[in-house]
C-alpha cells in the first residue's frame, strides 16, 4: 500500500514537472513565465542578452538555455566568470596568448573567444570585468576580432556574447565604474531573474525536484519532505537563492537515514525565516510606514501630507496617535 502511495505520488510529481519545466529550468511563476516567452523570441537570434538578478538564481542556466535553443546549439558553450580570475590573467583568459607573451608563457594558447568560435561565449559576472579590460572586450565585440596578449594578428571569431552580473550596471555606469558603451552593447535584451523568496509556489516545486535529483544520485531512503520542512522551504528568505537551496538539500539528504526531511535536517534558522502576515495587517503596515515617509518630506506638517495623500488630516492624525499609542505599550 505505501508502496503504491509513493509510486503515485512520484507520478503527480512527475508530471507537474513536465508543466513546469522550460528546457533544464524549473518553475512557472509568472515572472519566470515571462522570462521563458522572452527566452523563446531572442534564443534564434543572435543579439547580444545581459541577464540579471541576485547571485545563486541561476542566470547561467538560463544562459545555456538560449544556447540551446539557438541555431547555434551545435556549437561550443564556452563560459568564463570574470571575478574568479585574477586581473593579471583575465586577458589571456579571454583572448589567449602566444609563446614568450609573459613569464610562464611556455606554449601558444587560445583564448574563450577563440574556443567559443561558432558557439556562445557566457561572461557571467561581467560587472566585475576591470575598466582596464572594457574597452578591449568592447573592441572584440564589436569588430568580431581578437588579438592574443604578445601578437599583433587579429583572429576573427564568430560567436554570440551572452553576459551576467548581480550588480546594478546602470549604477556602474553613472559611478564611472563600467563603461556606457559596452552596457549598451552587451545589454541589448535584458532578462532578469526575481529572487527565489519572491517566486511562491516554484520554491516547493523546485525543491521536490533537487529532492529527487539527488535522492537518486545518492541512493537515499529519503521520499518526501516533513510538514515543517515544506513550511521552512516556503518561509525562508533564501539569501543564497536556488544554490543556496540545492546546498542545503544535498547535505540533508546525504546525512539523512530516515524517509522524510525535517526542518532540522535543512539546518534553517527559526529567527531567518520571513513572517508572512495576512493580507489585511501587510497593507495597514505598508500604509503607515508611507504615511510616515511623507510626513518627513513635509517636515511633520499633517496638512501638507494630508494633500500629497488626498486623504483627510483626520486620517494622519489617526495613524500618527496608533504610533504613539504602540511607543508607549513598547
Amino acid at each position: 500500500m505505501i508502496l503504491n502511495e509513493l509510486q503515485m505520488d512520484n507520478r503527480q510529481l512527475h508530471e507537474k514537472l513536465e508543466r513546469t519545466q522550460f528546457g533544464d529550468i524549473v518553475g512557472s511563476c509568472p515572472s519566470m513565465q515571462e522570462v521563458y516567452r522572452t527566452i523563446a523570441k531572442i534564443a534564434p537570434t543572435d543579439v547580444s542578452v545581459l541577464i540579471t538578478g541576485e547571485t545563486g538564481t541561476g542566470k547561467e542556466m538560463i544562459a545555456r538555455e538560449l544556447h540551446n535553443r539557438s541555431t547555434r546549439s551545435g556549437g561550443p558553450f564556452i563560459a568564463i566568470n570574470m571575478g574568479a580570475i585574477p586581473e593579471t590573467l583575465l586577458e589571456s583568459e579571454l583572448f589567449g596568448h602566444v609563446k614568450g607573451a609573459f613569464t610562464g608563457a611556455v606554449a601558444s594558447r587560445e583564448g574563450r573567444f577563440q574556443a567559443a568560435d561558432g558557439g556562445t561565449l557566457f561572461l557571467d559576472e561581467i560587472g566585475d570585468l576591470p575598466m582596464t579590460l572594457q574597452v578591449k572586450l568592447l573592441r572584440a565585440i564589436q569588430e568580431r576580432t581578437v588579438t592574443r596578449v604578445g601578437d599583433t594578428r587579429p583572429e576573427k571569431c564568430d560567436i554570440r556574447i551572452l553576459a551576467a552580473t548581480h550588480r546594478d550596471l546602470t549604477k556602474d555606469v553613472a559611478d564611472g565604474r563600467f563603461r556606457e558603451d559596452l552596457y549598451y552593447r552587451i545589454n541589448v535584451v535584458n532578462l532578469h531573474l526575481p529572487p527565489l523568496r519572491n517566486r511562491g509556489d516554484d520554491i516547493l516545486v523546485i525543491a521536490k525536484y533537487l529532492l529527487q535529483k539527488f535522492r537518486a544520485e545518492f541512493s537515499s531512503p529519503v521520499v518526501d519532505f516533513s510538514p515543517d520542512a515544506a513550511e521552512v522551504l516556503r518561509k525562508y528568505a533564501w539569501p543564497g537563492n536556488v544554490r543556496e537551496m540545492e546546498n542545503r538539500i544535498k547535505r540533508a539528504i546525504v546525512l539523512a537515514d530516515r524517509s522524510t526531511l525535517s526542518a532540522a535536517d535543512l539546518g534553517v534558522d527559526p529567527d531567518a525565516w520571513v513572517p508572512i502576515k495576512p493580507l489585511a495587517q501587510a497593507r495597514e503596515d505598508f500604509t503607515r510606514q508611507y504615511i510616515f515617509q511623507v510626513l518627513e518630506k513635509n517636515n511633520g506638517n499633517r496638512t501638507s501630507a494630508a494633500r500629497d495623500l488626498g486623504v483627510d488630516p483626520r486620517t494622519i492624525f489617526r495613524y500618527l496617535e496608533n504610533k504613539g499609542d504602540d511607543e508607549s505599550s513598547s
